[in-house]
């Protein structure tokens, strides 16, 4: 896939407020999923977002379909992906597919990026306010820059705000204590995290300019409470 037709997808990506996350080309002897004609796939691109531009988009797509739809966001990302695919003759494939793809190993690889202590990774411009949607698989190999060195903001980070907001310490640097965090969110003093999203994402200093709007993390944070 030449520049060209990597910009042709960007195009037809953008009008859904969804944008490329970066890509590269499996290697000879490398495990791979199927591409679109079935056989192993030469190439990945990664799908998603930076900041909540999806959202608006979301909302209108949202508004003609079924009020009981179950993963509504799942399900208006596998659309606009798999529009896309269609028209470049792809494998459209989700981070909720089973068996589970890799998507967070092809994320770092494709874009050089490292996990946050909130198992968030961190980008150096968007922080902890982004997300991968999907991936376009090709039978064939594209043209895409390797990533260069990228800094890891975490390890610059001295003071670790997003270790210390949350009420119930939820993340402690080794792990996540899920029982701790639904309990707390779902209690008579959870509306800040309901109503604003978690506390320690919204305390780290990077990215702050691509923050989710509250409302777009309070959607975010019922769907995790189920």
């Amino acid at each position: 896939m030449r520049a060209a037709a990597l910009d042709a997808v960007s195009e037809s990506l953008n009008t859904s407020g969804m944008i490329l996350r970066g890509g590269f080309n499996f290697g000879t002897n490398e495990d791979a999923p199927a591409g679109p004609k079935g056989r192993r796939a030469a190439s990945v691109l990664l799908v998603g977002q930076a900041g909540a531009p999806p959202w608006p988009h979301f909302q209108r797509w949202r508004a003609g379909q079924p009020i009981d739809l179950a993963d509504p966001l799942d399900s208006f990302s596998r659309h606009v992906i798999g529009t896309v695919a269609a028209k470049v003759s792809a494998r459209a494939v989700s981070p909720s597919d089973r068996p589970f793809l890799p998507f967070q190993s092809w994320a770092m690889r494709a874009e050089g990026l490292h996990p946050s202590p909130l198992g968030i990774l961190m980008h150096p411009k968007y922080g902890l306010w982004h997300a991968y949607r999907g991936a376009l698989l090709f039978d064939h190999e594209i043209a895409i820059q390797t990533p260069q060195d990228v800094i890891h903001l975490c390890d610059l980070c001295v003071g670790k705000p997003c270790m210390k907001a949350c009420p119930v310490d939820a993340h402690t640097g080794t792990g996540f204590a899920y029982h701790s965090c639904i309990d707390h969110v779902r209690g008579p003093t959870g509306a800040p995290c309901r109503d604003g999203g978690c506390l320690d994402r919204n305390a780290c200093p990077h990215g702050t300019h691509y923050r989710y709007p509250a409302e777009v993390q309070a959607f975010h944070m019922a769907a995790f409470l189920g």
